[in-house]
């Protein structure tokens, strides 16, 4: 039985399972009602939960509330709870940056990584994979917001990069990763996934494998599902609103994308 600390309850709520049910019904509903308005099937757009700052033994709950899939900004936060929770079928995502001396940590995660943005971390990456024998799916993070506190490749340096990309087998590219600018004007949201998308089409031509589109979070998943997204990535949307100064990204306390 998992033990709630008062901040847990102050946080969660008393039954952070029921929370977590509820709120990824929500979410799975806004999903499906985002892919009938772009005229896509619902299958086209894959959920991924962001779980950063939520403590490992509020996972438990939230993985017997049904989610399979955890999303994980910090590499050293995603190990601890990695080694708590080994005993559970998750499968982890690493989303935020990474640097490439950590690379050697990742032989844990049997996943994916959301925020490829250099070449010296594909060189390692690669390395490690290499030496496990083991593939490893990777999404190539691009910066369309222009935005200098965000990483990822400019546009233009993404066909180089992608052209260099082949040298590391072990590596394989699923699609094209983004953080839209955060702003309450949907037009300048909007323009940042349109980019990405445009990106994808043109990189196709030579990369097929280059398919997907991560992109969207809580306060944008939306307008990022009717712009071609097929992974969301979602945080405070399903465990609630995170202490500190990203609570801004809960639904309610910006526009309604629907």
């Amino acid at each position: 039985m998992t033990h709630l600390t008062p901040a847990d309850i102050a946080r969660f709520g008393p039954d952070p399972q029921a929370t977590f049910a509820a709120n990824l019904h929500e979410v799975q509903a806004r999903i499906a009602a985002a892919c009938q308005r772009a005229g896509r099937p619902r299958a086209d757009v894959r959920l991924l939960p962001v779980t950063k700052t939520v403590p490992a033994h509020v996972l438990r709950l939230a993985h017997a509330a049904g989610i399979r899939d955890f999303g994980e900004n910090r590499l050293q936060e995603a190990m601890t709870k990695h080694d708590a929770l080994s005993d559970l079928p998750i499968r982890w995502s690493i989303i935020g940056h990474l640097q490439s001396n950590k690379a050697k940590y990742l032989a844990r995660f049997r996943q994916r990584i959301h925020a490829l943005d250099g070449l010296g971390l594909a060189a390692e990456l690669n390395r490690r994979m290499e030496a496990e024998g083991r593939d490893l799916p990777v999404f190539v993070q691009v910066n369309t917001s222009g935005e200098q506190t965000k990483f990822g490749l400019a546009p233009g340096d993404l066909p180089g990069f992608l052209d260099a990309l082949t040298a590391f087998p072990r590596l394989r590219p699923q699609g094209l990763m983004t953080l839209a600018i955060f702003s309450a004007d949907q037009d300048r949201v909007r323009a940042c996934f349109r980019l990405l998308r445009r990106l994808r089409d043109d990189s196709r031509t030579s990369h097929p494998q280059i398919a997907g589109l991560s992109m969207g979070m809580s306060g944008d998943y939306e307008t990022a599902i009717m712009e071609g997204a097929t992974v969301v990535r979602v945080g405070q949307a399903i465990p609630g609103p995170r202490p500190g100064s990203d609570a801004h990204y809960w639904p309610g306390l910006i526009p309604d994308n629907r």
